[in-house]
């Protein structure tokens, strides 16, 4: 049985990976909201004197309000998306390969530090998988039903 020190070892890529992922979904972009509020402070104190700078800073704001509005209707058409998805025949193809690839990692020797971490991770990816799997072909064969109950009406 292995040590905790060699479980240790043996879990830095899985943890690593972890906090990369943590990491990335935490990372804010800039606040362009707070940037147009204030270009349009310096817009009212720009002198009347000088109506080309009030121009270009004009534009400059406008055109940062439409990409505002044109990333929050991206945004919004993303997540119509992913909250419709009812799953497909790449899940299935997922939860094949994970139960393969657990299924080989149990095969390779068990005297590598991160043998058992990887065997744990690897189970519970599939698992993952199964839920999202079983979640499409109950999704699929709910929406064949429905269909079929108004066909036959």
């Amino acid at each position: 049985m292995p040590g905790i020190a060699e479980l240790a070892l043996g879990a830095a890529p899985i943890a690593g990976g972890a906090l990369l992922g943590a990491a990335a979904g935490s990372f804010k972009g800039p606040d362009v909201r707070g940037m147009i509020a204030k270009d349009m402070d310096l817009l009212e104190r720009i002198p009347d004197d000088k109506p080309e700078l009030k121009a270009r800073l004009e534009a400059s704001i406008n055109e940062r309000i439409s990409d505002l509005i044109a990333g929050t209707e991206r945004s919004r058409a993303i997540r119509e998306a992913a909250a419709s998805y009812s799953g497909n025949w790449r899940d299935i193809v997922v939860f094949i390969c994970a139960v393969l690839f657990t299924i080989v990692w149990w095969n390779v020797s068990h005297s590598r530090s991160n043998w058992l971490v990887m065997f744990i991770a690897m189970i519970i990816l599939s698992v993952l998988a199964g839920i999202y799997a079983g979640r499409g072909i109950i999704r699929a064969i709910g929406s064949f039903m429905h269909r079929s109950d108004k066909k036959s009406q």
